[in-house]
């Protein structure tokens, strides 16, 4: 059994039908790529399956277990982080205290230095609060309160998103070394080549609807696909 599978599942803004019909699967250890253009449904989906928006109808199975309708809280209690788009790091709280807070209620949380051996830079502003951070910075932040709550899969909603290159260049990193160490991770990224370095499969989702899977080598390979769906 896959850790996560994601069958049919239905989602609603109001009275707006965003998701149709979804279903992937990501096995454990592997890192996904949920990619599309703008308005697609991927942020919905990832908030469907972590419970925020919840699914009208359909499955969603997490670690053998059936999650659908569960509120995030026990979601995340399961296992399951998401790093949403917004980052939602507290500003008036300094980097330590925001760990400490993710810590607080993980059953096995990771101790502070293996977080700070992942993320030298928060270790040196650890007494700096979240709204004195940069950008690069808050992201890390924000990837670093699901990492140190030893999560068996973390959600990534735009990560790269209005960072500068090299900040983007050493975030791939530590992804790349992430999976490496086996974390399983599903990735939804605008920037396509940090994407489809980083992920060993994709869904490409339009208008709500799965319309292609496949290996991302596939798929960095067919000009038609990538034309048709992602508008490269």
């Amino acid at each position: 059994m896959s850790l996560l599978e994601v069958s049919a599942l239905n989602a609603y803004y109001g009275d707006s039908h965003i998701l149709f019909d979804v279903s992937l699967r990501v096995e454990a250890h592997e890192v996904v790529a949920l990619l599309g253009r703008n308005g697609a449904g991927k942020s919905t989906t990832l908030k469907s399956i972590m419970g925020i928006v919840p699914p009208r109808s359909g499955s969603v199975v997490f670690d053998g277990k059936e999650v659908a309708g569960a509120p995030a809280h026990r979601i995340a209690q399961a296992g399951m982080q998401l790093v949403p788009e917004d980052r939602r790091i507290f500003g008036s709280l300094d980097v330590e205290e925001n760990i400490m807070l993710a810590r607080l209620t993980a059953p096995d949380a990771w101790p502070l230095e293996r977080i700070y051996d992942i993320f030298p830079r928060l270790a040196e502003r650890r007494r700096s609060r979240g709204t004195d951070l940069s950008g690069g910075e808050q992201q890390m932040l924000a990837i670093a309160r699901a990492l140190v709550r030893d999560p068996k899969i973390i959600l990534l909603d735009e990560p790269f998103e209005g960072l500068a290159p090299v900040i983007v260049r050493d975030l791939m990193a530590v992804c790349r070394k992430l999976a490496d160490a086996g974390q399983t991770i599903v990735l939804v990224e605008q920037n396509l080549a940090a994407t489809l370095a980083l992920a060993e499969r994709a869904y490409i989702i339009n208008n709500g609807h799965i319309v292609h899977e496949g290996p991302t080598a596939e798929i960095r390979a067919d000009p038609e696909v990538l034309q048709r769906y992602l508008g490269v």
